[in-house]
C-alpha cells in the first residue's frame, strides 16, 4: 500500500497505524481510511452533522468514525451489546477511552434497531440530521431493510451510507435486501464498493443521493488512485467507482 494511504485525520491515522487492530472486530483498515477520509472531505465543503453506527461491537470502526468527527459533532452506537458476553460495552468504553476517543465525543445505544421506530431513532439520534452512518447490525434481509429505512429518513441530504459485509460469502442474498432498496429510492446511488482485504474484512457499499454524487466521485478516484479499479462497477445502470488494495485486470 502507498505511503499516501491515509485519511489525512491525524487522530484517525494514529488510531489506524497503532490501535485498530487492537479492538476486536470485522471491520478493515483499508475501508476504516477511505471512510475516514470521506468524512474529512465532508468536514471541508461544510457538510455538517452526527453519524450513527448500527452494529457497534467493541467499537473498531466506530472509534475511527468518532475521531473524524468535527467540533460540535457526536456519535451514537447502536448494538444490543450482550454478545458474545454482557462486558461488551465494558470493553468498548474501555477501547474508546485507551484509542483517544472521549467519551463526551460519543453515546452508545443498547437497542435493537429493528424494534425501534423512526420517531423512536431520531430521538435516540439527537433529532439532528446524520452525514455518515454505519450499518453493520442484524444481517437478516428484514432487519437489513428496517436499518435502511431508519437510515434514509435520517440522513444528511449530502451524506453517506455505509453498509458491511457486502458479497460477503457468508451472506450471499444480502444484497437482494440493497437492490430493494435501491429500487424503492430511486434517488438514491451506489456511489463506490470497497473492496475486502480478506475473508474477515469484507466489502462495503458507499451510498449517497444521485445529486451528492459529483461530491465524492472524483475526489475518490483522484485521491485513491493508487487503489482505484479503473473499470468501476456496473451499479443499477450507472458505473460507480471501486477501490481495492490490489487493483488489476485480468491478463485473458
Amino acid at each position: 500500500m502507498s505511503n499516501a494511504f491515509a485519511s489525512g485525520i491525524a487522530a484517525v491515522d494514529r488510531y489506524l497505524g497503532a490501535g485498530f487492530e487492537t479492538v476486536r472486530g470485522m471491520s478493515s483498515r483499508f475501508s476504516a481510511t477511505i471512510c475516514g477520509h470521506l468524512m474529512r472531505r465532508q468536514s471541508e465543503m461544510g457538510i455538517r452533522g452526527d453519524v450513527a453506527e448500527i452494529g457497534t461491537f467493541e467499537g473498531r470502526f466506530f472509534i475511527a468514525m468518532g475521531l473524524a468527527l468535527a467540533e460540535g459533532e457526536h456519535a451514537y452506537g447502536f448494538d444490543l451489546f450482550t454478545w458474545p458476553d454482557d462486558q461488551v460495552m465494558d470493553r468498548l468504553l474501555a477501547n474508546a477511552a485507551r484509542c483517544g476517543l472521549a467519551d463526551g465525543r460519543f453515546t452508545p445505544r443498547p437497542f435493537d434497531t429493528g424494534k425501534l421506530s423512526l420517531p423512536d431513532f431520531r430521538g435516540l439520534t439527537g433529532r439532528r440530521p446524520l452525514r455518515f452512518i454505519h450499518i453493520d447490525g442484524d444481517h437478516s434481509p428484514e432487519a437489513l431493510a428496517h436499518d435502511l429505512e431508519l437510515a434514509h429518513a435520517t440522513l444528511h441530504p449530502q451524506g453517506l451510507l455505509c453498509l458491511d459485509d457486502m458479497l460477503h460469502p457468508g451472506y450471499p442474498f444480502l444484497v437482494v435486501t440493497v437492490h430493494a432498496y435501491l429500487k424503492r429510492h430511486a434517488d438514491m446511488r451506489l456511489m463506490c464498493v470497497i473492496d475486502r482485504e480478506d475473508i474477515v474484512a469484507a466489502p462495503k457499499f458507499l451510498i449517497c443521493r444521485a445529486d451528492a454524487v459529483r461530491l465524492y466521485e472524483n475526489d475518490l478516484m483522484e485521491t485513491f488512485r493508487d487503489q482505484h479499479f479503473v473499470l468501476g462497477g456496473d451499479a443499477m445502470g450507472h458505473h460507480c467507482v471501486v477501490l481495492t488494495p490490489n487493483p488489476r485486470i485480468a491478463d485473458v
